[in-house]
């Protein structure tokens, strides 16, 4: 039996999330997207994945300045 982490179960609901129409969401609803999408942020935080995109990100922006 494979289990499915929680980082990549969480990626799938927020893409789901995420197409449905703006117009048909609520304040909760928009809430729990937010809160869905942190919990995802702090749990690939420590994972090489999320050390590869932080380096991503602060390349990008000293390449803006």
């Amino acid at each position: 039996m494979q289990f499915v982490s929680a980082s990549a179960f969480l990626a799938i609901i927020i893409v789901i999330r995420l197409r449905r129409r703006t117009e048909a969401r609520s304040r909760v609803d928009e809430t729990v997207t937010v809160l869905t999408a942190v919990v995802f942020g702090v749990l690939i935080a420590a994972t090489s994945w999320g050390h590869t995109i932080l380096q991503l990100v602060g390349t990008a922006s000293n390449a803006t300045h």
